[in-house]
């Protein structure tokens, strides 16, 4: 008992001598900043002596910390329903506050700040607090472990006590691809996720020192539509049925999905439910953080698919806004790298312009602010919000991290900006191989993407009109003047006559108004879409040539589409390509055709689109060039996903040897509907013996419908130590 008691002691006096440290450290702060800012000071008019101005500062520390402590986690809980970034921004202003009202209720009556300094004051005191604890605490491992499991107390106290079984935890980096994270490995970018790969094949070096693995990687293949909303809908749920790209139209709604629309996230979800019959890979005590879709989690944050409803007790989106920003030190921290990651990206987009990298597409208006705050605020409450579920030990959680996506779309997927994201998702990783050997049960971390990225410029860099100006120029209507003299658009013209057997245009002739309606053309990366809204049906080839005679040879045979999907009266379908290939969906597998510089699984891929109610009037994929790997992005991205070619099309899926081999070795792990079942598999194997099984990914391993709807929280201090 004695021996208990003074382990006790120790602790509430380690406890209190670092609450005198960050009080001594903040003092000295506050006492810095008065002395280099004249809107900021502690002494009156008259002036005091050192000691007393000392005092002041202690005095003004310690209530401003007490009043971080104590008033911030409820001013968070009111503005919860403030949009998150907004709230990133607030977070200075409502600092400088309670810095003044620290000031103001200050016993000597000494203190006075200028409002603008004191959000600057309150900014460095919050920054500074925040370090210095941070450095005692890495000193003490028992410190840390014994806050790890104050948070895992949090967890639902009504509940059974927790199981001892391993739970899965799946950490989705959005749009890595294989070969880059193979490529980041052997170049030290992310040491954690090279420490548990097996060395040899080239990604690791051999040696009697080099750690036991522990994980496996596996290649993957996409489908046709090689994007997030497509890829991550047949994870969680087991379907992308009728997900033809990332923004199609569907004319017996007159409606444009987009997968990133909350409206159409939710629609997508109710049908992949609707046509597998089931929940959703979280079915079960899950978890879903920063995803598109829930997968039938009880727990959610930063969900999409739940945004566009009313808020409710099931619908708490934002919950993990409040778990990360009730803490001050927290708050401020992103706050700052949020400001950081602005100025990082200003500066290297600058750095691109000034040096004149090609490709390279604008990087200017609200981007700066959207980067901050996809690799700074998204990720800190992500992280935040997974610790909480890990340490309350739910059995599944699936979380996103989309920092590299955001960044390779403008910056490129092998450039040195994305490397600086993979190197900090690294960190984020073994923060959470961390958090998990605190847990109150086992977990087995997987890694996955949902696919990669293929470089090159834009379609409209290189040939001076876009993808919609090809259109309307093959349909003979009306084009931008800036895509009237482009070689591209001349030659639309000529053949829109020649076909028409119309007389050559003379210069100045105006083209004559079409009346019919106009096509709608969309852009999924380096897929497009055409789709004619007046047709209540998908348009046979042989309709839209009666249509628009010059349209489909118009685009198959420009250089920058590989080639087109088309419905034949004659065929069922048909693959168009340059001078003249037209090749039927059914002796594709004979005669590839266009899609022989695709690689295998093009064809299937085509086939299956093909099959989809929404699928466009024309689906147009652009060239892709199998020597660099480039393709041509009918957006404005220089890293581009979402049809066929190169390296999106081939994530990857980092799995713990514990658990049964993907695949068998033979078989090819082929769309994201066979990683869910996979997925499935190894939730089944989790709740018995821990023996790996025999890898089948047709085994349909559904699970219950017990949800849970409860919260846990936690206030996410410990992403301080991956930073």
């Amino acid at each position: 008992m004695r021996g208990v008691r003074g382990v006790r002691w120790r602790r509430v006096a380690s406890q209190i001598g670092r609450s005198i440290a960050v009080w001594a450290v903040s003092t000295l702060t506050m006492l810095v900043l008065a002395a280099l800012l004249p809107d900021f000071r502690l002494q009156s008019a008259d002036g005091d002596s050192v000691t007393r101005i000392a005092v002041t500062a202690a005095c003004g520390a310690g209530a401003f910390g007490v009043l971080s402590a104590v008033v911030w986690p409820l001013l968070v809980r009111l503005l919860l329903l403030v949009p998150a970034l907004v709230l990133g921004l607030l977070v200075f202003f409502l600092n400088g506050s309670l810095l003044l009202l620290a000031l103001r209720v200050n016993p000597s009556g000494r203190g006075e700040a200028a409002p603008e300094t004191a959000v600057v004051v309150a900014a460095v005191m919050s920054a500074v607090a925040s370090a210095t604890g941070a450095a005692l605490a890495v000193r003490d491992d028992e410190t840390y472990r014994r806050r790890l499991h104050r948070l895992a107390a949090r967890r639902r106290r009504s509940d059974p006590p927790c199981p001892t079984t391993p739970g899965l935890l799946l950490v989705q980096l959005d749009g890595v691809g294989h070969d880059v994270l193979k490529a980041a490995v052997r170049k030290g970018v992310m040491p954690t996720v090279a420490g548990w790969l097996e060395p040899g094949d080239g990604i690791r070096p051999t040696g009697d020192d080099v750690p036991r693995p522990t994980h496996r990687l596996t290649p993957w293949r996409t489908d046709w539509s090689s994007q997030t909303g497509a890829s991550q809908l047949g994870i969680l749920h087991g379907s992308t049925f009728d997900v033809p790209a990332f923004r199609w139209y569907e004319k017996d709604r007159g409606e444009v999905m987009v997968c990133n629309r909350p409206t159409s996230a939710a629609e997508l979800q109710r049908r992949a439910m609707r046509h597998t019959g089931d929940g959703g890979l979280l079915t079960v005590d899950g978890a879903s953080r920063g995803n598109l879709f829930s997968g039938g989690a009880g727990e959610q944050a930063l969900v999409l698919s739940i945004a566009a409803r009313r808020r409710g007790r099931e619908n708490r989106s934002r919950a993990g806004y409040f778990a990360y920003f009730s803490d001050p030190a927290n708050a401020v921290r992103t706050a700052l790298s949020f400001v950081a990651e602005v100025v990082r990206e200003i500066g290297q987009s600058t750095r691109a312009r000034l040096r004149g990298q090609r490709p390279r597409v604008s990087r200017g208006g609200l981007y700066p602010l959207v980067r901050a705050f996809a690799t700074v605020v998204e990720r800190d409450v992500v992280l935040a919000a997974v610790m909480g579920d890990m340490l309350a030990g739910r059995t599944a959680v699936y979380a996103d991290l989309v920092a590299y996506d955001e960044v390779a779309h403008h910056s490129g997927p092998c450039g040195r900006d994305a490397e600086q994201v993979l190197r900090r998702l690294d960190r984020a990783l073994a923060l959470l191989q961390r958090v998990a050997e605190h847990a109150p049960r086992p977990y087995r971390i997987v890694v996955l993407s949902d696919h990669g990225q293929s470089p090159g410029e834009t379609f409209r860099s290189r040939y001076g009109l876009t993808l919609g100006d090809l259109v309307r120029a093959g349909c003979g209507l009306h084009v931008p003047r800036r895509a009237e003299g482009t070689h591209s658009g001349a030659e639309a013209r000529a053949a829109v006559r020649a076909a028409l057997r119309r007389p050559v245009e003379e210069k100045g002739e105006q083209q004559r108004p079409v009346r019919r309606s106009e096509p709608i053309v969309l852009a999924s990366g380096n897929l497009g879409l055409v789709s004619f809204p007046d047709v209540p049906h998908r348009m046979t080839k042989e309709e839209i040539d009666a249509r628009h005679p010059a349209l489909l040879t118009t685009l198959a045979n420009h250089p920058g589409i590989g080639f087109l999907l088309v419905r034949s009266a004659e065929h069922d379908g048909v693959v168009l390509g340059a001078h003249g290939a037209e090749i039927p969906l059914a002796g594709l597998d004979d005669q590839p055709g266009p899609l022989a510089r695709f690689g295998p699984g093009a064809a299937d891929a085509v086939r299956r689109t093909h099959s989809f109610p929404h699928t466009a009037d024309i689906m147009v994929n652009s060239a892709y060039d199998p020597a660099d790997g480039e393709v041509l992005a009918f957006e404005e991205q220089i890293g581009s996903h979402g049809g066929l070619g190169g390296a999106q099309s081939h994530p990857f899926l980092l799995s713990p040897l514990e658990l049964s081999a993907p695949v068998d070795g033979v078989k090819e792990l082929t769309g994201a509907e066979q990683v869910h079942q996979v997925l499935r598999r190894w939730l089944g194997e989790l709740d018995g013996p821990q023996v790996p099984l025999t890898a089948d990914t047709g085994t349909d391993g559904t699970g219950t419908d017990d949800t849970d709807t409860d919260d846990s929280g936690t206030d996410g201090t410990e992403d301080e130590r991956a930073a």
